[in-house]
Formats: C-alpha cells, structure tokens, sequence
C-alpha cells in the first residue's frame, strides 16, 4: 500500500488519506486552545475596563459591543485574502501566525491608557481570529473521512469547550488569585495577560511543527487566485452553502453574544453586589464557563447523531435547541453561579449545537481543491453575524436589559430553522460532497 492509499485512525476517528495520526492529534491541540484563547478577551477586557480605566458600568455595555464590531470590520476585510493564503502556501502556516498574533495581543492589552488603545489592540487581535478561524474550519474539513466528519467535528467542539473552560477559568481566576496574596490589581492584570500571550506563543509553534505541510493538492492543480477569490462566492449558488453560510452568521454571533455579553452581565451583577473587580470578573467567568461545561458534555452526543443524519436536519436540530437556549434568558433573574444553572447549560447547548451544525455541513459541501476560500467565505458570514449582533447586541444590553441580545439571537435562530425546512424539502441532495 503506497502513502497516498495510507489511511489513520484516531479511536473512532477515520483521517482523510496521507493524514497522520500526529497531524490529526495537532489539530486537536489546536482546537482545545483556539476558542478559549480568542474567548478570553472578553475577560480580559471586562476586566481592564473596570480595575485598570475605570469606565463606569453603564457605558461597558456600548464599548464592549463597538470593540467587537470594530474587530468583525477588520476580519471582514481580511477573511478572503487569508483563505486564499491558506489555499496557497498552506494550512499550517496561517494557523500558527494565527496564536502568535493572539500573544502580541495579550501582552498589548494591559498596556491600554484609555478605550482608544483597545481600539488599536483589536486590530491586532482581529487578524488573529481571521487566521486561526481559517487555519483551524479549514484543516477540520480536511483531516477527516467523509463518514467520520461529524464525529470529528463533535469532538473539536467538545475540546474547544473544555479549552474554553481551562484558559477562562484558570486565568479568569487568577487575578483574585493575585490579588488575594497581596499584589495590586493592576499588576495581576499585567502578569494574567502576560501569562495567557506566552501560552499562545507556545502553542503556535507547536502547531506550526506538527500539522500537515501544504495543501491537499499537488501545486499545479492548485486554482489561480481569481478563481479561489470568486469561489467562495460562486458556491453560495448551492442552497446547501448558502444555508451554512447563514448558520455561520448566527453561530458566530450566538458564541460571540455568550462570550462578551454573559460575563459583562455576571460581572456587573457582582459589582452591584459589592464585589471587588477581580472577584465581579470571576462571577461573569463561572457562568460562562458553566455554560461552556454543558457544551462540552452535548458535543459528543451530538455528533454521532448528526453523522446519521442529513445535513441540513441536523442543523434544522441545531437551531431548535439554540433558540430554546436562548430566549429561555428571558426568566432568567439573576446572573450568579448560585442560580439559574439550566439557564447557562441551554445555553451552552444550544451554542455548540449551531457550532456542530454549520460545520458538519460546510465541510461536507466545501470542493477540497478551493475549501480554504469557501471556508473563507463562511467565515466572512460568521463575522458579519458577530459585527451586526454585538454592535445591536450592546446597545440593547444598555439600553433595554442585559437579556435582550440573547432574545435577538434566539429569534433569528427560529427563522433559520423555517430555513432549513425549506432547503430540506426542496434540495435534499448533497451537491459537493466529497467521496470518502
């Protein structure tokens, strides 16, 4: 048997041919600390607002939406010239600048001498979502056999949400951790962001050294770069990626609303409180970890499930279970750990399953030969979801009440679910899928 006709197994996991098992580990360590190191910002942020600029509370809100809008600008910008980057001088590449560019942004952030400087960091920050968001949808579609993928999606999902748990909750945690042996809070948050962009470093390399070199076609059956520029856009003629385009968009925006929004709302529950900053942050980080455990625990039941499934189905599910999440915040009275846990876990639940969804789908419909730039495209879909959600999200969240973005989510969710009706009753076939 040649190395071309070499197939690999993970547990239950069947890798696509030429894919190794240590390639197919490396994935995995990169998607367990993906998420959580992008995540983090938002209790990073949270927390310099409030113990090293001291911006009052009613204005956090606003901020914290503008700061996301203004980071969606940029990745919208750069989304398709890093799919075609990734499509031409390989995954590894990108993926790997895309956490060292999250550690520039770490260290940065405790710099800030006002709301400007996060401004300016953001954009930093920015093009390290856009890079690790196209290395990771990207190797992800590639690594797995076609009757595998979905099992391989549940199971980056389910690392992705316990590295959400460790990096958010052990560096979430350790500003009160500082602060309670004596240092001030302003060097604790110095020496957490410090701590979080050396673990990003590390983490670059190691992916850098251990995915897979290239791209999964030989260099002259490679698209010219029009081509890859305009592919993302000419498959959105299939009502399929058209379809999984739209779930990015709330995906995107359904994870960015739990991240910035559930820990600005715990957080300044614990300020109204009487809590100190570090320990108002840990309570906003407790609830969104909760949320992310929940997570974690659904993924690998889902999964399975989706694989018996079409597509679209699952993702019809998908969006049945993140609207029941979400518009459940409505009775939600009081953001602590203490209560409201099936709140957190329907949310958590909902998050992932949206997540699983539109990634099972596009990587069944993406053509391996452009699936950087489709992927790239999809991206571009979660982005503006991310950009119009938050920047709405946090206006209503001052305005009206801390419910009111998951409320906005929760109902575009039930109109993408009629969606998905509908692009399952009139187009059931897979038009892209790949052979396995």
């Amino acid at each position: 048997m040649s190395d071309l006709d070499r197939t690999y197994r993970i547990g239950p996991i069947h890798l696509a041919p030429t894919v190794t098992r240590l390639q197919g580990w490396t994935l995995m360590l990169g998607a367990f600390f993906s998420i959580g190191l992008m995540t983090f910002i938002s209790i990073g942020q949270t927390y310099i607002l409030n113990e090293h600029l001291g911006i009052p509370t009613s204005e956090q809100g606003t901020i914290s939406g503008d700061l996301v809008f203004w980071t969606e600008i940029v990745t919208l910008a750069f989304f398709i010239p890093v799919g075609i980057l990734v499509d031409r001088i390989g995954r590894r590449t990108i993926f790997a600048l895309g956490f060292a560019l999250l550690g520039a942004t770490y260290w940065l952030y405790p710099h800030a001498a006002g709301v400007d400087d996060l401004y300016a960091y953001r954009f930093v920050y920015a093009l390290g979502v856009v890079t690790i968001a196209g290395g990771l949808s990207t190797v992800l579609a590639d690594y797995p056999a076609e009757r595998s993928r979905g099992k391989l999606v549940a199971i980056v999902g389910l690392l992705s949400g316990l590295g959400i748990v460790f990096t958010n909750q052990g560096f979430g945690a350790l500003p009160d951790a500082l602060t309670q042996r004596g240092m001030d809070g302003v060097q604790a948050g110095y020496y957490t962001h410090y701590a979080v962009a050396a673990l990003a470093i590390t983490i670059a390399v190691i992916v850098f050294l251990g995915l897979q070199k290239g791209t999964p076609v030989r260099r002259e059956e490679r698209p010219n770069v029009r081509d890859l520029f305009l592919s993302g856009f000419k498959y959105a003629r299939n009502p399929r990626v058209l379809l999984s385009y739209a779930a990015a968009f709330i995906a995107r925006g359904d994870q960015s609303i739990n991240a910035t929004f559930l820990i600005l709302w715990g957080t300044m529950a614990g300020l109204a409180a009487g809590m100190e900053t570090a320990e108002a942050v840990k309570n906003g980080t407790i609830i969104f970890v909760i949320a992310q455990i929940a997570a974690l625990v659904w993924a690998p039941i889902l999964g399975p499930i989706m694989d018996r499934m079409d597509r679209v189905s699952g993702l019809a599910l998908s969006m049945v279970l993140a609207a029941i999440g979400n518009i459940a915040v409505i009775w939600l009275v009081e953001p602590t750990p203490g209560s409201g846990l099936i709140f957190y876990i329907l949310l958590g639940i909902g998050q992932i399953s949206v997540y699983l969804g539109a990634q099972s789908l596009i990587g069944q419909e993406a053509p391996a030969d452009k699936r950087g730039s489709v992927l790239s495209a999809f991206n571009v879909a979660g982005a503006i979801g991310i950009l119009l959600i938050t920047a709405v999200g946090g206006r209503i969240f001052d305005a009206i009440d801390p419910r009111a973005p998951f409320v906005l989510v929760g109902a575009i969710n039930i109109l993408l679910f009629f969606a998905c009706v509908l692009v399952r009753l009139r187009f059931s076939t897979p038009a892209m899928a790949t052979a396995d």
